[in-house]
């Protein structure tokens, strides 16, 4: 090939070259400047997504549209400002924040609430929940809810608690009986008991009741009572007494153990005894000298030596009002008919002597009688009529022995 045309060959290929590179300068000039005048009409606004700002630079028209631009979906429960129709200007801040479901427990019935707030108290507020005091919720109400969203409220209610004589309304939430004691700071010591169960769930109006018990010694000294000793004596008249011996009670000290509930002694047992003075029988003399009711001729007959003075005389029967039939001195009256006998004032005549009375006879003092004091006399007759016929007078007695 001539050299001619190789030389016009390379220069058409550098050409070639050239206006490539020119078109592509070009072309790259153009779509930067389209870039900058692209980025230069956007507005600039700031989005608050969920506490976290970002700046950004916008063409959307509306806050639907930008938010749709950024994949933000906006629910019904979603808090969000402006709105969605909202035209976007320059400078603007845009609030999101997205609701969250939050199940709430209130002693066991569960309800579900979308919200946007955070503090369990702000939860409840718009949920319309009141909390009073004594009600147990599962946080603080001044804290944020926690990662799980639920808010369990175990609503409080009165109830009496009984400790030992001390009665009270307290406040409780659902819970066991052992619970509730451990709640209201109540400690059961070695003895005490609960009425309840344990294990039982606490209800309103329940009564829970501690008694209070205890073992106590206590040592005490009591009297005892003497022994009463008879003796027969046949030196005193039947149906009489008389004491040989005074008793005296002694002392004894007695321990005992006892069971005390709320202060009250329910139990009482005796555990040791021991003898601090003896006590001292009394004796006494029982007599069993019957007085006989006859009198013997030659014994009676024998006046030498013999008392005589002058006594009123009065008669009773062995069946007078009021009359037992058995004399003072043990006779039975009325199983001797034949009998012979006065009723005298012992202070005069002893009882069991022997005597004369003037117009009844020989006779035995062996009665005595309220209305007889001094010297008075009661002759033993066995008939009413004989009684009034003999009426009261004074007669001679004469004691024999």
């Amino acid at each position: 090939m001539p050299n001619n045309s190789m030389k016009n060959l390379s220069l058409g290929s550098l050409r070639s070259k050239q206006t490539g590179i020119r078109i592509v300068s070009f072309v790259l000039f153009v779509s930067v400047i389209t870039f900058v005048l692209f980025q230069g009409t956007k507005t600039p606004i700031a989005l608050s997504a969920n506490g976290e700002i970002t700046e950004l630079s916008t063409h959307a028209n509306t806050v639907g549209e930008l938010l749709e631009a950024q994949d933000i979906t906006v629910s019904n429960y979603d808090k969000l400002s402006p709105s969605l129709s909202t035209t976007i200007v320059s400078g603007m801040t845009i609030e999101w924040e997205q609701a969250k479901e939050v199940t709430i427990s209130v002693d066991g019935n569960q309800s579900n609430i979308w919200t946007t707030e955070s503090l369990v108290k702000n939860i409840l507020e718009e949920a319309n929940i009141d909390v009073a005091e004594h009600d147990l919720v599962s946080q603080s109400l001044g804290t944020e809810v926690g990662a799980d969203n639920k808010i369990d409220i175990q609503k409080a209610f009165q109830l009496t608690l009984v400790d030992g004589l001390k009665e009270r309304q307290v406040w409780s939430t659902s819970t066991t009986v052992a619970n509730f004691l451990k709640q209201q700071g109540i400690q059961l010591h070695e003895f005490d008991r609960v009425e309840n169960n344990l294990e039982d769930v606490i209800t309103p109006n329940d009564k829970i009741a501690v008694v209070r018990v205890e073992k106590v010694t206590d040592v005490v000294e009591e009297s005892v009572d003497f022994a009463v000793e008879k003796k027969n004596d046949s030196s005193l008249l039947k149906g009489k007494e008389k004491v040989v011996t005074k008793g005296k009670n002694g002392i004894v000290s007695r321990t005992y153990e006892l069971v005390k509930e709320n202060g009250k002694v329910v139990k009482k047992t005796l555990t040791a005894e021991k003898v601090v003075i003896e006590p001292t029988t009394k004796v006494v003399a029982v007599g069993t000298r019957v007085v006989t009711a006859s009198v013997s001729r030659s014994n009676s007959e024998s006046t030498s030596g013999g008392k005589e003075f002058y006594v009123t005389a009065t008669a009773y029967t062995p069946y007078c009002t009021g009359c037992s039939g058995i004399s003072a001195a043990g006779v039975n009256l009325r199983a001797n008919s034949d009998i012979k006998l006065i009723a005298v004032d012992p202070n005069v005549i002893p009882l069991g002597t022997k005597v004369w009375v003037e117009g009844y006879g020989y006779a035995v003092a062996g009665d005595t009688g309220g209305a007889i004091k001094g010297n008075k006399i009661d002759i033993l007759v066995q008939t009413k009529t004989q009684a009034q016929s003999w009426g009261r007078k004074k007669v001679r007695i004469k004691v024999l022995n």
